[in-house]
């Protein structure tokens, strides 16, 4: 933060009222991929994330700079006149959340001045742009006082990066990052938008993620690809099930009635669907009863179905999981996030975490060539203004 604040000092000037902002990336313990078709998701805030100091401005511009970006140099826009695109830059995530507010009726009239860096690894799967989304978020809601709950805030982050940068994703990316809470996971019901907050109690167990170091860009890719292939497949049910979405079948009434889906690709989506909602209701109730072991296996089948039937990992992320698989203090490990790259993360034995991350360090440069990295995951607060 004291770099941030001198180098806004150094291009905005150092009067008026200057406040820092923080927004967390997030990890998804079980639960990829059913946000938007209706299910549950477990994730939890992280304590990386996206910091920012900025200033209100008396016109209509909006300037920053990013300490990751150096290059970009500082940039400018008015805020009338925003348009979506899908460049992928990540500057368009934070104007896209200017234009949902506005497109929701906020009094976004006035623009700000803002220095932002980042200490999350961008393409790892940990939802760099919904932190940026969430941090430019809290700066509006703050510096405009706007009376926006932060529940609000996260769904104007997937508001705008639905409909600003062409990305289909599903509310559980922006919620952990607005709503986490310190030492808890979220299990969220996204069809309803209820939640609640579960104690992460690991009994001497870490969290560990491994980042592939395989890069995804998942806008206008396969990802879009899988969400239009699971909504074929609930066009295809509910003319034989009365249903809003996947999420309401268990697995017993999906059996019954999934030959109505006559494509087979779309079958298999559907099927991940219903049984990782499934599979998510189940690790969060293990959780509570202590029954880490179970919650593990749970974990390791999610992997499996993610692989075969939604198909949205890759190699690398099959080799992390596996690999982790055969450690006996291992409790259970998976790819985490939208795929196609990114992480894995794991329920290691805290004993055994550097012993864990040797091994699969070793393993993963003879088998792939690349040199992965390993975080320790805490449970954090959600976006705010810093003191």
């Amino acid at each position: 933060m004291e770099k941030l604040l001198e180098k806004f000092k150094e291009l905005f000037g150092d009067g008026g009222e200057i406040h820092s902002y923080f927004a967390p990336g997030r990890v998804n313990l079980i639960g990829e991929h059913t946000d938007y078709n209706g299910g549950h998701v477990f994730p939890c805030a992280l304590t990386m994330g996206n910091y920012a100091v900025a200033r209100k401005r008396d016109d209509n511009k909006v300037r920053w700079y990013n300490m990751n970006y150096p290059d970009d140099g500082v940039q400018e826009h008015v805020i009338e006149g925003l348009a979506p695109n899908d460049h992928g830059i990540w500057y368009d995530y934070q104007l896209g959340v200017l234009w949902a507010l506005q497109q929701k009726g906020y009094a976004v009239n006035t623009g700000y001045d803002m220095v932002m860096c980042g200490d999350m690894p961008t393409g790892s799967g940990l939802s760099a742009s919904a932190s940026i989304e969430l941090v430019a978020a809290v700066i509006a809601r703050d510096l405009l006082n706007l009376d926006i709950s932060m529940a609000d805030c996260a769904k104007i982050g997937q508001y705008s990066e639905n409909n600003y940068n062409g990305m289909n994703c599903g509310i559980m990316d922006q919620f952990a990052s607005a709503m986490g809470k310190e030492g808890h996971a979220i299990f969220l019901d996204t069809a309803t938008i209820e939640y609640e907050y579960v104690p992460l109690n690991m009994d001497q167990k870490k969290i560990v993620i491994t980042n592939s170091m395989v890069k995804h860009q998942l806008a206008g890719s396969a990802y879009n690809d899988r969400r239009r292939e699971s909504e074929e497949a609930l066009k295809a049910l509910q003319k034989v099930v009365d249903i809003k979405s996947l999420g309401d079948l268990d697995e017993e009434t999906f059996e019954k009635h999934k030959d109505a889906i006559t494509d087979d690709i779309c079958r298999k989506r559907a099927r991940h669907a219903v049984y990782e909602n499934q599979r998510t209701i189940a690790a969060v109730k293990a959780l509570k009863s202590g029954d880490l072991a179970a919650f593990g296996r749970l974990m390791n089948e999610s992997h499996v179905s993610l692989r075969d039937d939604y198909e949205v990992s890759c190699k690398e992320l099959d080799i992390l999981a596996e690999e982790a698989w055969k450690l006996p203090y291992v409790i259970g490990s998976r790819m985490t996030g939208g795929g196609f790259g990114g992480c894995t993360v794991s329920i290691v034995e805290e004993d055994s975490v550097e012993e864990f991350q040797k091994i699969i360090g070793e393993v993963y440069k003879e088998k792939t060539g690349l040199s992965a990295e390993f975080y320790i995951a805490d449970a954090a607060e959600g976006a705010r203004r810093l003191n």
